[in-house]
C-alpha cells in the first residue's frame, strides 16, 4: 500500500519544511516505512485545483496505487468549500483513507466526510476574513496618503515599506494589514521586540495568529 503525502504552500519563496516535518513525525510514529510513501509538493493557491502535483496525486489514487492520502491540514487539499468537499467525496467513495496530522482526524465515510465540510467551511471564511483585513488596511494608508501600492519589480513585504509606514505615524496593526504581514513580522521587520518598542499598537481588528511560512499560505 502506497501512502500519498501532499503538501501545499501557496508561492515560490515559501517552504514546505514544517509540513514535511509534522508528517513525517506522525509516519514514524504509525511505523509507515519510507519505501511506502510518496511526496505530493506544491507551490500553488489553494484557490485553484490546477496543480501540477495535485493532479499526480489524482492519477495516482484513480489508478489504484494510493489508498492513504496524509494532509498536514485539511486546507492544503483546497481553499475552497465546494472543491474540497467533492475531491474528498470522490477519495472516499474509492475506499481512500484521509489523514489529517494537526488536526488529528481520519476522514472516512458521511461522518468524515460532514466534519470535512464544516472544516474546510471555515477554511474559506478565514481565507476571506483575511482579505478584508487586508483591504482595510490598505484603505486606512490611503486616507493618510502613505499607500503607494507596489511598485514593479519589488516585492509587497518589505522592511523598508514597514519602517516608512511606521514614521509616518501608522500603528502596527495598520502597517501589518497595509503589508499583508503579521503584526509579528512587522516587528521583525522594523527590528524591535514582540512589546513593540515605540510603534503604537492599537488594532484595527482582531489579529490572527502567525502562521507558518507556508501557509499564509492562501
Amino acid at each position: 500500500m502506497t501512502v500519498g503525502c501532499y503538501i501545499r504552500v501557496s508561492t515560490s519563496r515559501q517552504k514546505h519544511d514544517s509540513q514535511r516535518a509534522e508528517i513525517q513525525r506522525w509516519l514514524d510514529g504509525n511505523g509507515i516505512r519510507p519505501d511506502q510513501i510518496v511526496w505530493y509538493a506544491d507551490k500553488e493557491s489553494g484557490t485553484t485545483m490546477q496543480r501540477p502535483e495535485f493532479d499526480r496525486l489524482q492519477r495516482d489514487i484513480f489508478d489504484g496505487k494510493v489508498k492513504t492520502v496524509v494532509l498536514w491540514k485539511l486546507d492544503r487539499l483546497s481553499r475552497r468549500l465546494k472543491d474540497g468537499v467533492n475531491t474528498l467525496a470522490a477519495w472516499c467513495e474509492r475506499g481512500v483513507k484521509i489523514v489529517v496530522v494537526t488536526q488529528q482526524i481520519e476522514l472516512n465515510g458521511p461522518v468524515g466526510r460532514m466534519i470535512a465540510a464544516l472544516l474546510l467551511g471555515l477554511g474559506e471564511i478565514e481565507l476571506e476574513y483575511r482579505r478584508e483585513r487586508q483591504m482595510a488596511g490598505i484603505a486606512v494608508a490611503k486616507r493618510n496618503g502613505v499607500y503607494m501600492g507596489r511598485r514593479k519589480g519589488t516585492t509587497k513585504k518589505t522592511p523598508d515599506r514597514a519602517r516608512e509606514l511606521r514614521d509616518k505615524g501608522l500603528t502596527s496593526a495598520e502597517i501589518a494589514t497595509a503589508l499583508g504581514v503579521s503584526q509579528r513580522t512587522v516587528f521583525r521587520y522594523i527590528g524591535l521586540g514582540m512589546d513593540g518598542g515605540g510603534i503604537k499598537t492599537a488594532k484595527i481588528g482582531p489579529a490572527l495568529p502567525e502562521k507558518a511560512t507556508e501557509h499564509t499560505q492562501g
